[in-house]
This record gives structure tokens, C-alpha cells and sequence, in this order.
């Protein structure tokens, strides 16, 4: 498939730019992808759709403070995003500058440490921080919230708790897992009243998550890599709910995409590893049957993912729907319930 298949126009004032007053009262499109059929509702009917036994699957990652402004020695002023913690000290980071840092070249970040320019990989350079503290406790002194390049605003003092889970728990995403910040912790308590059952991955969302598809053909895109853990508890409760009939729904594209990643020999499996799977239209699902997401931007890998799960069509008439009726777009905007189609047109 050409990406210029997943383009779509879209109105600026549809991109949300602040979050909903409240967690749960964003609207929620449901699409039935195998007949495409749409319903208008709103979030707090999720649990309509939900049965005792069923299991939601969410994405316990923690966004870090990755943002970090500095200088170079010559006095040069840069911007430092970090895109993944490597260890206590090191970590890989996006520079901008006005001209490339150099391999051995020092900088200094918020006046206040200095950290040394180990190599450069390609986009990211890996960095050493010079202090005695951690690079997690650097950036929750030194750092600001990263919000996603269509928030044309900066991050101020309600985004700490707003682009945040209410169950995030270990720190290392630059981005939130989105579909999960429209749960409150009322939500979450009716959910467990009814014999809901929640699970949880941790997968660390990278800035890749954002970039668009630049290639023409699909099947040439090169997917970024994300870290992620499946602990042996939420393997055995996908396990006894596909063994009496309950269904596994994933809350986000990352937590559908570390469950897969996980199942690619056919058996999930718990443990840790790295995912750079790229789901496109054609792919056979092997864990998931429902997925709650938000909107996603055009030509984008998380677009196509959706298109897998829902259908081409359906996800095509599904959006045109959403920008009719002006639902709101993005990490804060509204959400999409999917029943999978397994058929994938």
C-alpha cells in the first residue's frame, strides 16, 4: 500500500490543544470494523460495552520530564530531547542546535551540570550526564513535560498530571499511551465492580511515535523501536479469559503492540524486549480483540495499525465520521472503541 492511501484533511480546530475538563468526558466513536457500523457515545459508556471476565489491557509507562534547554561551550543556546534512558548516567537524546554538537563536546544544561557528547546514531547522539544523580532524577529537577509537536503551546504546570495516566507507574515514555488518559480513577473502580478485569504492559513510547511515514511505498518504512515488559500475571489473565469465552481489549495502540510483539511465535509470551513491529493492513492479530485508541495523524504508523484492525474502509469512513461531527483529534481528544475485523478490508 502507498502511504498517501492514509492521508486525510484536517481542519486545525479539530487538533485538541488542551485536555477535556474531565478525564472521562470525552466523547467515544464505536466502530464495528467487521460491518462498519458507527455509534456516537460518550466515554463514560465504555462500560455498556464491557462484560465480567473481560480483560483491558492497559500501559502502565510513566512520561519523564524529557525536555531540556542548555548550551554548547561556545555559548550556543540548544534543545535536548531525550529519547530514551540507557542507564544511570547515559541516556540517547534528539539535539537541536544550531549546528551539530560534536562527539567529546560538552554541554551545559540549565546552568546547573554538564553533560558530555558520547556518539552520535543517526538522529540521536548518546550522552553521558556528569553528575552524581540519575538522568531520571535530572530530568524530574531540570526537565519539562515533551508535548507532542501539534500542541502549539507550551507545557505549563496541569499538563504534568493531565498528559499522565492515572496508573502510570514506571517512568521512561516520552509520550503519553493517549487512549488511557480519558480513565479516572472512578471509572477504573466501576470497572472493577462489574468483574472487569485490568492487566497491564509497560511499553516506553519514543518521540518515533509521532513521525510520519516519508516513503512512498509502506513496505520501505524503516518502524522506530520502543522497549517493553509483559509481566506473567497479565499473560495468565489473557490466558483464562480466551479459555471462557471473555474478550481481551487493549487500551492504546502501545499495549496492542507490545501484546503482539510478545505472541509473534504464536504463544504470549511474559518477559522484556524491544518491538519495532509494524502493523499494516494484512496483518493477522493474534491476541487482541477489541482496541480503545484516540485519533492518530495522517500517513502515520499508528494510522495504519488502526486500518489493520478495523479495516481499511472502515477506518477511512470511520475518520470522514469523526471530522463530520467534529469529534476532537490527537493525545487529548476523543477516543474510538474498534471491534476487530478480522478480515482487514
Amino acid at each position: 500500500m502507498r502511504t498517501a492511501d492514509f492521508d486525510f484533511s484536517l481542519p486545525d480546530e479539530l487538533i485538541a490543544q488542551f485536555p477535556p475538563a474531565a478525564r472521562a468526558s470525552s466523547r467515544l466513536l464505536y466502530l464495528d470494523g467487521a460491518s462498519g457500523q458507527l455509534a456516537d457515545r460518550q466515554f463514560t459508556d465504555l462500560p455498556t460495552y464491557l462484560r465480567r471476565g473481560d480483560v483491558l489491557v492497559f500501559n502502565d509507562t510513566r512520561v519523564i520530564k524529557a525536555r531540556l534547554f542548555g548550551r554548547k561551550a561556545s555559548g550556543g543556546q540548544l534543545e535536548l530531547l531525550v529519547e530514551r534512558v540507557t542507564g544511570e548516567h547515559e541516556a540517547l537524546a534528539f539535539i537541536r542546535a544550531s549546528h551539530a554538537p560534536q562527539p567529546g563536546s560538552t554541554l551545559t544544561i540549565a546552568d546547573a551540570l554538564t553533560v558530555t557528547v558520547l556518539a552520535r546514531e543517526a538522529d540521536l547522539y548518546r550522552l553521558r550526564f556528569d553528575t552524581d544523580a540519575s538522568v531520571l532524577d535530572v530530568l524530574e529537577q531540570y526537565g519539562a513535560l515533551p508535548l507532542p509537536p501539534y500542541i502549539e503551546r507550551a507545557a505549563d504546570g496541569s499538563d504534568d498530571a493531565r498528559y499522565q495516566t492515572v496508573y502510570a507507574r514506571h517512568p521512561g515514555a516520552v509520550a503519553a499511551p493517549t487512549a488511557g488518559l480519558h480513565f479516572d480513577d472512578a471509572m477504573l473502580a466501576q470497572l472493577d465492580a462489574m468483574g472487569v478485569v485490568r492487566a497491564h504492559v509497560t511499553l516506553h513510547v519514543g518521540a518515533g511515535t509521532f513521525q510520519p511515514v516519508r516513503v512512498d511505498n509502506i513496505a520501505d518504512h524503516t518502524m522506530h523501536s520502543e522497549r517493553y515488559t509483559i509481566p506473567q500475571t497479565t499473560v495468565d489473565a489473557i490466558a483464562f479469559a480466551k479459555a471462557n469465552g471473555s474478550r481481551v481489549m487493549a487500551v492504546g495502540t502501545t499495549s496492542l503492540r507490545a501484546l503482539e510483539s510478545a505472541a509473534q511465535s504464536g504463544e504470549l509470551l511474559a518477559g522484556e524486549d524491544e518491538t519495532h513491529i509494524f502493523i499494516t493492513p494484512g496483518y493477522q492479530f493474534k491476541v487482541v480483540q477489541r482496541l480503545l485508541t484516540n485519533f492518530h495523524l495522517p500517513k502515520s504508523t499508528l494510522l495504519m495499525l488502526v486500518s489493520a484492525f478495523a479495516g481499511f474502509d472502515a477506518t477511512r469512513q470511520a475518520y470522514a465520521h469523526a471530522i463530520a461531527e467534529r469529534y476532537r483529534f490527537f493525545s487529548y481528544g476523543d477516543a474510538m472503541l474498534i471491534e476487530r475485523n478480522n478480515h482487514g478490508i
